[in-house]
């Protein structure tokens, strides 16, 4: 049979297209009876049903009956994959030549002229991967079919076309007012949009929608029969095949749904059954399989979009089986069955039972999102997972109801100015924005955390792609709501390990958050705030990201930073709403709670909890500044609001209730409800030292002293100090004592006398030191706040300093000063003693105040140099006669009696701090010790490198190379011993070795080898001190052990660094300190488990040998004696040496070289028999095998 199909077809050939001169001819192409029509399903898949061959005995012939079933089958399928792969390679690269036979010729040339051509390469074209090819191919075939039937409809005797052989019309398909080829066409689309082959479904379903929608002969009815008919599912199918079917149907509605057809169809005929009808088709479809939920509700959603609201009340909800498929959604989980009531819903405007319990009745959006109704939601949305990673259609649709009015947004730029304006009632929201707030809360809290995050990692997902759609609608005072502690929980949880299977969603809606506030300093700000509120201030630190810190870092304008500062401030006093005003209640006064003492803040513990996060907002405020990009005069109001701030919590609290108004300042200041705690507070009144560090360190003040008000951080600071001191329900955050009272109140007028100076001393050389020693003072001011009475003498003598230096009439408070002038000492040199002496115990930002004042102050550096040309010319002082161990002695004497003059009345009066003043000289080991451990603090390092080289040379030059030092009995020999101690000490430390930038390496290097030569440099100093005095050996015992203690911990410890080259030049310089270590060392020596540390050690007993004398002349009976009382030991030493032979050769080599010195010290001394004797037999054995001739030459001149 199929060679007479083949050979009834005429095809010509023209350009590549395959021309049909008749309908007749076409018809031929599909095979009529039942026995084509399987082999004709059987290759719809692939749209080429136009050749079918009759293939039923090939297989059965190629394969042999021995085979197993089961391989007979494979081969079997093997073999049909092979035919049909060469059969469509042929039928591409040979055009189609058919003979024709002479009775079908005349039927041809008796119809050719009545219909135009229609050309079937066009199905082909259909399936392209191009979208563009399939397009072009669907228009063509629309157009030539289109003329193809009005011709037809044109022909008076139709019977003359359909008289021959005909296409599958033959069949009751309802077309019969359609040409043969338009039925063909149409049966045709209809089976390829079941064809899984590359885009066959979606071209075919093209051509269908606009063959449908052009051509009115095509019956409704008739189609619906068709896609049944034609597309019908047996219980003999498999999978992939049902599938198919299932598809095909789908796209073949789709393409009816979309066509405009039924709209049509129902404006002819509002009784029209048609719309009833595939409605009810198209959710009996949808209950077949899951996958096909939510694309069946997509077409009926294209048909929805064409209907009116008449016709979709009476029609579409009227439909069989709609209503049951809505009654069963919330019970098992269809979020297809909510999005189309959802779309319905939003079409028509009407409540209708219909929706059963998926939409309230009556329907409003308060009730769609309250909380027991989508409770009952839940299950549905949580099902919308199965579209993974596609976002279910449903969720947009909820999204646009919840979040309806975009010009929420605008509300945001108002929300700005208003919330900069403190202490001003906020105009209330609207009721809808309160509602649409309560509905987002609602939804937040039962569908987000109740349901999707607590859920399987596919919902969490599904809970992080709806919290990216609401982003866009979402105004900035929603953020809190959709950033809630539970969310940032989540994020946290999953971005803290890389291998969570969610890590990267985390951070793909990390990214996407922060690009959304890039723009919008408004949202930037409330995003900041709920990652760290929520996080209790480590959200970055747990995430192992820099989320916050690059937001921080983003802020531009002057009014984003305020913003911020003010949302950090609210969220330090523990507001309840980070962006809005406080309310009435919150500014009111409450005058039953009161601030607890300072016992009571640190019985509830130095670091809670919330203290975490408060210390993130006291470190998080000052560095705003230092990513913005701004001018110093717009950048100074920003400063001041963080010194406002940090200046409230740290130095001040309120006695009565937790606001306090300042008519002078016009302001209101807030303290938390809850204590805070010291810690807390140092660490504020720190960062304001910092702050205001940074701040002289940029230095714009200077160029506008001038002005009416000057951009002067300090002297703003000193004015807000004085101000908040006057009032009465405002203190200090600790209570000073008397003295302390005293010497604060003396700084805050020093500071204004030397502010007044600077302003009248315009912008000469004199106003920068002014400035530098006003911003000392308050450095100093704050210092003492932070450690109690460790200050208060520096600060007097500052005080001081400062009158002598620039007198002003209002600050002397005692004539006599001036009549004992001459009696005192430079100013300088005292300033530079005092400096000096606050090195060591001082934070980072008072050092640099220190060392900008001696950069600004030429005296002063200056007086540095003189510290030297004091202590040189103190034993010839023809005024007092004192050389440094009299002045130390002196202050050391003087020292004890104001320490018991202390408590006495009067101690603190202006006399007082006169004499003490006069009395005050630089000594040699003061300046030593204060240096020393100024250089050692890693506070240095973090001041200035600059600051850490001028001490070292200080050091270098006026102590360890000056010709003098301390000389005298009243050295204390314990004193000495300590500075040793801590030297050694220091020289042992190892290195921590820290990972650093690139460009901060050298510079950690580089202050590593200066402490480890300040420790070396130290150590020879002290050790000529103390030699110098002559002390007694039983008086040096404690020296003694010092350095046993060294080198027991050199022998025993890998972690020792002490250098072998840095003993043995203690060892040179003072033989004492060898001589008596001898015996230890040879003992630790032989005893030591590290091999590196004996052959090291050897250096060592060279060289202590070498300083006890020479072998030969005057020397030689004192190292006769010393080396006969160690003989024995050294004896061991070489038995250790030979039985544990070095496994490194040039080990090997230092071994046999020192050897060789002690067998040539032994023989020149005439200790050969005693020594040999010293040595065991297997001792001799060794040395004679690893020392050699020189052994033996030794045992020759026993």
């Amino acid at each position: 049979m199929g060679s007479k199909k083949r050979s009834s077809e005429s095809v010509q050939v023209e350009e590549g297209k395959l021309e049909v001169p008749t309908n007749d001819v076409v018809s031929n192409e599909v095979v009529s009876n039942k026995k084509s029509k399987k082999k004709v399903k059987r290759e719809k898949g692939k749209g080429e049903s136009e050749s079918v061959v009759d293939e039923e005995a090939a297989p059965s012939a190629a394969v042999p009956d021995s085979i197993k079933p089961m391989e007979r089958r494979k081969k079997r399928k093997a073999l049909d994959k092979d035919r049909r792969r060469s059969a469509s390679e042929n039928e591409e690269s040979k055009p189609k030549k058919m003979d024709v036979e002479s009775k079908r010729d005349v039927v041809q040339e008796s119809t050719s002229t009545l219909l135009p051509e229609f050309h079937i390469g066009v199905f082909k074209d259909l399936a392209s991967s191009d979208a563009l090819v399939r397009e072009a191919a669907a228009e063509a075939l629309v157009m030539e079919l289109q003329a193809v039937q009005k011709a037809y409809e044109r022909l008076e005797n139709k019977d003359s076309i359909e008289g021959g052989l005909k296409l599958e019309a033959e069949k009751d398909d309802g077309l019969n007012e359609c040409a043969p080829s338009l039925r063909y066409a149409v049966r045709r689309l209809i089976r390829g949009v079941s064809s899984s082959r590359e885009c066959a479904r979606q071209g075919f379903a093209l051509g269908l929608t606009l063959l449908v929608a052009t051509i009115p002969s095509i019956k409704v009815d008739s189609l619906l029969k068709l896609v049944v008919d034609l597309l019908e599912i047996t219980s003999s199918m498999k999978g992939q095949e049902a599938r198919d079917c299932l598809l095909g149907r789908l796209f073949a509605y789709g393409a009816l749904a979309r066509s405009g057809r039924l709209a049509e169809e129902w404006n002819r005929n509002p009784n029209t059954p048609y719309i009833k009808e595939f409605t009810s088709l198209i959710i009996a479809l949808a209950a077949k399989k899951r996958y096909l939920q939510e694309p069946a509700v997509s077409v009926i959603l294209d048909l929805i979009e064409k209907l009116l609201t008449e016709a979709l009340l009476n029609n579409v909800l009227e439909a069989p089986g709609l209503a049951e498929w809505f009654a069963g959604a919330t019970e098992v989980g269809n979020p297809d069955a909510l999005l189309l009531a959802l779309r319905i819903r939003e079409k028509i405007s009407v409540d209708s039972a219909v929706f059963g319990k998926l939409l309230p009745n009556p329907f409003c959006t308060e009730k769609l999102f309250a909380a027991d109704h989508l409770s009952s939601l839940a299950t549905s949305l949580k099902e919308s997972t199965f579209c993974q990673p596609r976002v279910h259609s449903v969720w947009p649709v909820l999204v646009t109801i919840l979040l309806p009015d975009v010009l929420l947004q605008a509300e945001d730029a108002v929300a700005v100015s208003s919330s900069l304006k403190k202490h001003k009632k906020n105009r209330k929201s609207s009721s809808s924005k309160e509602e649409i707030a309560k509905n987002v809360q609602c939804f937040i809290e039962v569908i987000v955390e109740g349901s999707l995050l607590l859920s399987s990692h596919d919902r969490k997902h599904v809970a992080f792609d709806v919290l990216l759609l609401l982003l866009p609608r979402l105004p900035a005072s929603f953020v809190p709501i959709v950033l809630s502690y539970k969310l940032v929980q989540c994020l946290m949880d999953i971005l803290s390990t890389k291998d969570s299977w969610l890590y990267k969603v985390a951070q793909h809606f990390l990214k996407e958050l922060s690009d959304w506030v890039k723009q919008d300093d408004v949202k930037k700000v409330t995003v900041i705030v709920a990652l760290q509120k929520h996080s209790n201030g480590k959200f970055d630190s747990i995430t192992r990201t820099k989320t916050v810190k690059d937001l921080m870092a983003d802020f531009r304008t002057e009014s984003g930073c305020m913003l911020f500062i003010q949302n950090l401030q609210d969220m330090f006093v523990d507001e309840s709403h980070p962006t809005e005003e406080p309310s009435d209640q919150s500014q009111t006064t409450d005058d039953n709670s009161e601030i607890g003492s300072n016992e009571e803040k640190d019985s509830a513990g130095m670091m809670g909890n919330s203290d975490v996060l408060k210390t993130w907002i006291v470190e998080s405020l000052p560095s705003i500044l230092k990513y913005l990009k701004l001018d110093l005069e717009a950048k100074f109001p920003i400063q001041k609001e963080i010194l406002k701030f940090l200046a409230i919590q740290g130095v001040f609290t309120a006695s009565l209730g937790t606001e306090v108004t300042s008519f002078e300042l016009q302001e209101k200041f807030r303290w938390p409800k809850v204590a805070t705690s010291s810690a807390l507070c140092r660490i504020c009144i720190e960062q304001l030292q910092q702050l205001l560090a940074t701040a002289q360190k940029g230095e714009g003040s200077r160029a506008l002293a001038n002005s009416p008000e000057p951009n002067d951080l300090g002297s703003y600071f000193m004015r807000f100090l004085s101000t908040l001191r006057n009032i009465p329900s405002i203190s200090l955050f600790r209570p000073l004592e008397e003295e302390e009272e005293d010497v604060f109140k003396k700084l805050q007028a020093m500071e204004t006398s030397l502010s007044k100076e600077e302003r009248n001393a315009g912008l000469s050389s004199d106003a920068n030191r002014l400035h530098a020693l006003r911003y000392l003072l308050i450095q100093l001011l704050l210092q003492m706040l932070l450690r109690p009475r460790e200050f208060s003498e520096a600060a007097s003598e500052l005080i001081i300093c400062c009158r002598k230096a620039y007198p002003a009439p209002d600050l002397l408070e005692s004539s006599g000063e001036d009549n004992a002038e001459d009696a005192a000492p430079a100013v300088m040199d005292v300033l530079v003693d005092t400096l000096l002496s606050l090195l060591p115990q001082s934070s980072a930002p008072m050092r640099t105040a220190i060392e900008q004042e001696q950069t600004d102050d030429s005296e002063a550096v200056g007086g540095v140099e003189e510290v030297d040309k004091e202590v040189s010319e103190a034993s010839d002082d023809s005024d007092g006669g004192m050389d440094d161990e009299a002045m130390f002695r002196m202050d050391s004497y003087l020292a004890q009696i104001f320490k018991e003059k202390k408590n006495q009345a009067g101690s603190e009066t202006a006399q007082y701090q006169l004499v003490l003043f006069k009395l005050r000289k630089p000594q040699v080991l003061l300046v030593y010790s204060s240096l020393a451990r100024a250089l050692i603090s890693p506070h240095t390092a973090e001041s200035s490198e600059q600051l850490g080289q001028r001490i070292w040379g200080i050091l270098q030059k006026k102590c360890f190379k000056a010709k003098d030092y301390p000389k005298g009995e009243d050295v204390q020999l314990p004193t000495l011993e300590s500075f040793l101690q801590k030297n050694l000490k220091l020289a042992s430390k190892p290195i921590k070795k820290k990972k650093l930038a690139s460009k901060k390496q050298p510079a950690s290097w580089n202050r590593q080898k200066m402490i480890a030569s300040l420790a070396q440099n130290s150590t020879y100093w002290i050790l000529k001190i103390i030699d110098a005095r002559n002390f007694p050996e039983s008086e040096l015992q404690r020296v003694f052990d010092i350095f046993r203690g060294v080198l027991g911990e050199y022998f025993d410890s890998k972690k020792s660094q002490i250098k072998p080259e840095f003993l043995k030049e203690i060892f040179r310089r003072r033989p004492w300190i060898g001589r008596h270590l001898f015996g230890f060392l040879l003992e630790k020596c032989s005893s030591t488990k590290f091999e590196f540390r004996r052959v090291e050690a050897l250096d060592l007993v060279s060289e202590i040998l070498k300083s006890v004398g020479p072998a030969d002349g005057s020397g030689q009976d004192v190292l006769k004696d010393f080396l006969t009382s160690h003989l024995s030991k050294l004896g061991h030493l070489i038995e250790v040496l030979v039985t544990n032979k070095a496994e490194k050769q040039s080990r090997r080599a230092e071994v046999r070289k020192f050897c060789g010195k002690i067998f040539q010290t032994v023989s020149t001394l005439k200790l050969t028999k005693s020594f040999l004797k010293s040595l065991d037999q297997n001792a001799h054995a060794l040395c004679e095998s690893q020392i050699g001739d020189q052994f033996l030459n030794l045992k020759k001149l026993a």
